[in-house]
């Protein structure tokens, strides 16, 4: 399915709505604003974007620790999210969950997860149900190459198999799992091949290509929401930031600026403008106006969320439920 202009403009605008979330979210951690850990998602804009205009809003999706592009491209609310990140009685989670927990039901968001690869079970499950229901829609998760050697990819994967889930596994291999390279904690090259090993569809493309993805995602879509069984689609991408915030660490020498720089040179908004340029779908002025208007919603979405309440020590316990022998409504 090839991109029209339209669909190159909303994958455009959604980019760069994630490029200037994470770069003021990753200033604000580092002078210490934020509590709290931050994944950010950097030079990873052109899957979420892709994936995500590939959907239909009633589909559902699964997130990770680096989680926050993923909810920004299907929709969320700046403000919340930026509450989320501070705390505040306002964010999607009343400011008890934090960077890596953003859950967001009424978008179709089933959760970010700060357990590396815990999310992707929850989406066969999700996926399960929809079709146990009789609905088309289907389940989206996220993860890394680090995650597809965790015990529940390998079991969520063989499940969905067996039961022709409706489900979509995106792999975001950005050849770093934490600060570990690609080749160190893997033999294979391509996390796509795993796919096989469950009979079922692995498809790789370039994760620095938003049209790419957009394409690869739509046909992918198409044959699982037909009934076809899973599909494993690999973006090859990069993150430009280290593993936690900005700074990271420091002292972990775990990669070359000089490779950084390769991937920095191919970046994924830098690509797209070229080709709305060429394409004369939008003007260099009019690509600046987009910049200024997301940016503009970025410092209302701040200062909104700065002036909130703070989550109340009173609501520890509201939304939080339990199993209980000796209760009838369950709440903790």
């Amino acid at each position: 399915m090839s991109a029209t202009p339209a669909v190159l403009r909303d994958l455009h605008t959604r980019m760069i709505r994630i490029r200037l979330f994470e770069e003021e979210a990753g200033r604000l951690s580092a002078n210490g604003s934020l509590p709290g850990f931050l994944h950010l998602y950097v030079g990873q804009e052109a899957v979420a974007a892709g994936v995500m205009v590939a959907l239909r809003e009633d589909d559902q999706i699964t997130s990770t620790h680096r989680g926050h592009g993923h909810i920004v491209a299907k929709g969320g609310d700046l403000r919340r999210m930026f509450a989320e990140l501070y705390g505040r009685s306002t964010g999607y989670c009343k400011g008890k969950g934090g960077s890596m927990h953003i859950c967001a039901m009424e978008l179709g968001v089933l959760g970010a997860n700060g357990i590396v690869g815990g999310g992707i079970p929850i989406a066969v499950g999700a996926a399960f149900a929809s079709r146990y229901l009789g609905l088309d829609r289907i389940a989206v998760s996220f993860f890394g190459d680090g995650a597809s050697n965790i015990g529940a990819f390998h079991e969520a994967c063989n499940m969905a198999a067996v039961l022709d889930a409706p489900v979509l596994f995106v792999c975001e291999n950005n050849h770093y799992g934490e600060y570990t390279a690609q080749h160190r904690h893997q033999r294979i090259t391509h996390v796509s091949d795993r796919a096989a090993g469950y009979g079922f569809k692995g498809v790789r493309v370039d994760g620095m290509d938003a049209e790419a993805v957009y394409e690869a995602t739509s046909e992918a879509v198409a044959e699982v929401r037909k009934g076809k069984g899973p599909i494993m689609l690999e973006a090859d991408t990069y993150r430009y930031f280290d593993h936690h915030g900005i700074k990271g660490l420091g002292r972990i020498p775990y990669r070359a600026a000089e490779e950084v720089e390769q991937w920095k040179a191919r970046d994924a908004i830098d690509a797209i403008e070229a080709k709305l340029v060429t394409r004369k779908v939008l003007s260099r002025k009019k690509i600046d106006e987009v910049w200024a208007e997301q940016r503009q919603n970025i410092a209302e979405a701040v200062a909104q969320a700065e002036a909130d309440p703070p989550a109340s020590p009173d609501d520890l316990l509201t939304d939080v439920y339990t199993v209980s022998a000796s209760s009838n409504t369950g709440a903790v």
